[in-house]
């Protein structure tokens, strides 16, 4: 028997390869014999850096950026020399994970530290790099990151704007003369796993920007100013991208990403297998056990689950989906390949007791599930 251990990290609890880990312990202890591999994922949010430095090998780099608020921080990055790619992971230079809730402040936090990290990677030689565009603290379309590069943003003054989505308003000038000229011949995919638009009731600023700080009239200020910065840039470039599914993930990064730098947008957990060789993996599988925190009907959107079944099913595999939680409409889950669904929880239990005992509760799923397999067979 050949297992595909695959999940995502559950959220406050376990991280992906922990969560496999835990998996696997289920397995050998109900199947002894059984042959266990593990391959944890993400689909472009939280984790997905790591993610894609286990699954390849790639060697782990540091890079001194600034945060989301301008601070001096130290952020991780992924070099596949061979290759010459880069792993670029958002949340690492601009995250918002790094601030209080106090710190948190759509209208001025910014990408900057996003574009030192692409500076770093183009200075190492990179041909190619794939950017994850999830967990981000900014809403600024990737102006920030922009700025970084060599491009200049200016009032109606000449002055250069300040920091973050709001000043974008005043935004006349967009000087992309200096842009670094390395990233015309770069290689750029982005991870996304949300296909929102730029701008309006579905947008960057009005989904995600309360989550960011931005109170409902910080959001029409944002929504405004993001507008704008669209009209600039498309009267620059002589397109327009602001409608396009996913410009409007990481505060407006979709959008700069592919704009300004020819990105093609992806799901992320698409990308992430793509990099694992999901395909060989699951040509050795008898069967396959994936699983993130929660399973629902958003989970279609190109959640981890999801993505793994889809590849399953395409393979003729069979895919187990665990879940801290079953939500609303999970059922739907059957008809993107899924095999089974089963929820962790062993009895009335709190969260707090959920998330403490994960581990435990993912190794005693997986051992019923290898007695079921093997009495099955």
């Amino acid at each position: 028997m050949h297992v595909l251990l695959c999940p995502d990290s559950f959220k406050d609890a376990l991280s992906a390869q922990g969560a496999a880990d835990a998996m696997a312990c289920g397995i050998q202890r109900a199947l002894p014999g059984a042959h266990t591999r593990t391959c944890p994922l993400a689909d472009g949010g939280e984790g997905s850096l790591e993610s894609l430095i286990m699954a390849t090998g790639a060697e782990r780099r540091e890079a001194r950026v600034q945060d989301a608020l301008g601070r001096p921080a130290t952020a991780t990055w992924g070099w596949l020399a061979e290759e010459r790619t880069a792993f670029i992971e958002l949340a690492e230079a601009s995250g918002l994970q790094a601030l209080t809730p106090d710190e948190r402040d759509a209208r001025v936090t910014t990408t900057y530290g996003v574009g030192e990290l692409f500076a770093a990677a183009l200075d190492a030689g990179a041909e190619k790099a794939l950017l994850l565009l999830g967990g981000s603290a900014t809403n600024d379309a990737g102006a920030g990151m922009l700025t970084a590069l060599g491009a200049r943003l200016l009032d109606a003054k000449g002055q250069e704007l300040a920091a973050g989505g709001a000043d974008l308003a005043r935004l006349e000038t967009l000087d992309l003369s200096g842009l670094d000229s390395r990233l015309a011949t770069l290689a750029l995919e982005a991870a996304v796993d949300v296909d929102n638009p730029l701008l309006g009731g579905h947008g960057a600023s009005a989904v995600f920007g309360p989550q960011k700080g931005a109170a409902p009239e910080v959001v029409d200020e944002l929504d405004r100013a993001l507008g704008h910065f669209a009209d600039v840039s498309a009267a620059a470039l002589g397109e327009d991208d602001r409608d396009m599914a996913g410009a409007g993930a990481a505060g407006g990064m979709g959008f700069a990403a592919r704009a300004f730098m020819g990105a093609a947008l992806k799901p992320g957990i698409e990308m992430i297998m793509e990099q694992a060789n999901m395909a060989e993996r699951l040509a050795e599988a008898d069967l396959v056990i994936t699983g993130e925190g929660r399973l629902d009907g958003q989970s279609l959107a190109g959640k981890t689950p999801i993505g793994v079944s889809r590849a399953g099913q395409a393979a003729g595999k069979p895919v187990v989906v665990l879940a801290g939680s079953l939500g609303d409409g999970w059922q739907a889950c059957y008809d993107e390949g899924v095999t089974a669904a089963f929820a962790l929880a062993d009895g009335p239990t709190s969260l707090e007791d959920a998330v403490a005992r994960t581990a435990d509760l993912l190794t005693d799923r997986c051992d019923s599930i290898a007695r079921l397999w093997h009495a099955a067979g």
